[in-house]
């Protein structure tokens, strides 16, 4: 895809462009005022900022009636921009230009079901098209493949690729004829016709080029490695090469050369961290283009038609990248210049003569200009939280904690701004903590402004998030040492970093939580179970408390990658398998749990099922433990609609409040438009009895 290939950038800049870079005056009184909720949680002003390929137009994602829409207006006067999509329900949250620059391709699931669907909108006429409105799977006896609840299993639809070179047609894959493999279709834009091109059986994904030629298909081998096919041109498929278990999330081809004939891949083989590589696919021979001893290769700047590789980042503390190409060098210097922060190439017009560049930062909204690049010159166009300007928020410190076995975990400290003065990244005095575990848990941590720690530093919390082994961007090595150990080692580096913060008095021993959602609310459950007496209570969102049923009701399309999760976390089709996932799954020993624990769950999500967080509720009543649990019957893996996350944020901060003693901001309207259910536990949280009562 288009967007997928010119990924983000990131630095720092400005004098010339200051006054428009720098926000009014922050407050800074000795303790500044609650920050509403609906300033972090709520809908962004503006986000996800793209140009038409042609340079004529803008686009973002803007709010109509409180649900996220695409909005499009000419590229010199953005305030002229209409939303072009009437979405009313969840809100829109990915989207591209197609090549015909007349048109916006968006995909929307099912009250967070995952199943996409790809849509169509003509940005002059509004007409809104559904493109692949499948709605059912047949089994083998030909009637719909039913989920446990009795609705019919709906397929996914993806986006496989986009190309200058076919303005008119996009490649997609749907499972509408196995649940598990996509099947490859030629989507008209113009009249909706799908043309298969390429069956799938055995699949789990494919490389393919410019001319919409299928150039690789990668399938799982048994012990969790992957191997890659390349056509044979008579219909089948000759081996190309084999990636190790331990390289897989580290190896992968990512695109080509204008020609064809030169494969670019990220590769961890003979080395730790992921580094580029060119590889002939003539002659075999592979060139190393960039590595970083840190940290892996995780984004690459390419010409958009040239598809020459121009600047390459990797991502230890912050976002760092390093030019390849002198043709871009000058900009990239210019724009060093422009604002504070770390620079992000968001998008590029087809012959490359502007780009729209947002800056982050830690402590406040990030900002989007309009780059021309002949003249050099960096035009403002506005933040994506304007209400934030002005107010007074927390720096991120990046530190880099040792675990206990002599790993570093990159992990990231916020402190309250009246807490911490001097930037120094230390607390006048230790303070409650909030562990904010991240999800995955093959993802990571970033620098840069994070609205839930913002939120929790503006309580009167610390807020510590932590890269803990298997998390992404570090090198192999570090992602492997988590291989089997959930609940192990993984645990023991999030008690490792809990036990820093003591130590350097930042966080008082006996008022830490935890918190995440994902693989982050997995592990909040584990410290309530695991490690019981090191936290006050836990927030887990989304999370499984069963590993074994986790893995048994995967979506159908995560099936071709099972070996992966057996390799990694455990296999319940063998019998030592099942004990060590029983034997690290929290559900075992909720007997054990004795500090407050709040749950939060989609009821439509398709990874970690209602029920992983329905089963863990009910043996906790069944032993008389105090739990309060609320659902959303709209919702899937997180909450998307601002109206459910604003009500679980405030159900949360009452929750935190009780038992750490931060300051906490009423529940007001925040309960207005959620579909909040709390079928257990609304008396343990001062309050939320009667809100729910007056919603």
């Amino acid at each position: 895809m288009r967007k997928s290939l010119v990924l983000a950038l990131a630095f720092l800049f400005m004098t010339m462009a200051m006054v428009s870079c720098k926000p009014g005056a922050k407050e800074t009184p000795l303790i500044p005022r609650l920050i509403p909720r609906d300033l972090l949680f709520g809908n962004p002003d503006k986000a996800s900022v793209q140009l038409s390929p042609d340079g004529k137009y803008l686009s973002f994602l803007a709010p109509v009636n409180n649900v996220l829409n695409v909005w499009v207006g000419p590229v010199e006067d953005p305030d002229k921009a209409e939303p072009v999509t009437k979405d009313t329900n969840r809100g829109i949250r990915s989207y591209f230009w197609a090549y015909t620059n007349k048109h916006i391709i968006y995909i929307q699931d099912l009250a967070g079901d995952e199943n996409w669907q790809v849509h169509v909108v003509d940005i002059t006429t509004k007409e809104d098209r559904n493109l692949t409105p499948f709605e059912e799977i047949p089994g083998p006896d030909g009637k719909p493949i039913t989920l446990p609840n009795g609705k019919p299993l709906r397929p996914r639809a993806q986006v496989e690729a986009v190309s200058y070179k076919f303005p008119t047609e996009i490649l997609v894959g749907l499972n509408t004829r196995n649940p598990q493999f996509h099947d490859i279709y030629r989507l008209n834009l113009a009249t909706g016709n799908l043309k298969l091109i390429q069956k799938n059986d055995s699949f789990m994904g494919f490389q393919i080029d410019d001319d919409y030629n299928i150039r690789f298909a990668a399938q799982m081998t048994p012990d969790g490695g992957m191997a890659l096919y390349k056509p044979d041109g008579k219909g089948g498929w000759l081996p190309f090469e084999t990636i190790p278990m331990e390289d897989m999330m580290t190896t992968s081809p990512v695109t080509f050369d204008k020609s064809g004939q030169v494969l670019y891949m990220i590769d961890s083989r003979g080395r730790n961290t992921a580094a580029l590589v060119s590889v002939d696919l003539n002659t075999g021979e592979k060139k190393l283009i960039f590595e970083d001893p840190r940290a892996d290769v995780s984004a690459i700047m390419m010409h958009p038609v040239a598809k020459k590789v121009e600047a390459v980042a990797v991502e230890y503390l912050r976002v760092e990248w390093t030019v390849l190409d002198e043709a871009v060098k000058g900009d990239l210097e210019y724009l060093k210049t422009v604002c504070d922060g770390d620079l992000r190439v968001s998008d590029r017009t087809l012959d490359d003569k502007y780009w729209t560049v947002a800056y982050v930062v830690d402590d406040g909204p990030v900002r989007y200009y309009f780059y021309d690049r002949e003249n050099k010159q960096a035009r403002f166009l506005f933040t994506n939280r304007k209400d934030l300007e002005g107010v007074e928020l927390s720096k991120m410190h990046p530190v880099v904690i040792k675990s206990r076995d002599g790993l570093n975990l990159v992990s990231y400290l916020t402190l309250p701004s009246w807490m911490d003065r001097d930037n120094d990244g230390r607390p006048d005095k230790p303070l409650p903590m909030v562990l904010y575990v991240h999800g995955g848990p093959w993802g990571r941590d970033s620098w840069g402004l994070n609205p839930t720690h913002q939120w929790l530093a503006n309580r009167g919390y610390a807020v510590l998030s932590v890269n803990f082994r298997g998390s992404t961007g570090l090198g192999k090595d570090f992602i492997n040492a988590a291989n089997l150990e959930w609940a192990g080692k993984m645990h023991d580096d999030l008690i490792d970093a809990v036990n820093w913060a003591i130590e350097n008095k930042i966080a008082d021993k006996n008022k830490v939580a935890i918190m995440g959602g994902s693989y982050g609310g997995y592990a909040t459950l584990v410290g309530m179970t695991f490690t019981p007496d090191v936290f006050a209570c836990g927030v887990d969102i989304v999370g499984p408390s069963n590993l074994r049923t986790l893995l048994e009701t995967i979506p159908p399309y995560w099936k071709p990658q099972f070996e992966m999760f057996a390799s990694r976390v455990g296999d319940p089709r063998t019998e030592e398998g099942r004990k060590l996932l029983e034997e690290r799954s929290p559900l075992t020993y909720v007997d054990r749990i004795k500090k407050p624990l709040l749950i939060g769950q989609g009821a439509n999500d398709p990874r970690v099922k209602q029920t992983e967080s329905d089963q863990i509720v009910k043996a906790m009543q069944e032993k008389n433990i105090p739990v309060t649990y609320v659902l959303y019957s709209d919702e899937g893996h997180g909450f998307a609609r601002p109206e459910n996350r604003l009500s679980f944020y405030a159900v949360s901060e009452l929750f935190l409040a009780r038992h750490l003693g931060g300051r906490a901001e009423e529940i007001g309207d925040d309960f207005k438009g959620s579909t909040i259910q709390v079928p257990q536990g609304a008396e343990q949280i001062p309050g939320l009895k009667e809100a729910l009562a007056q919603k």
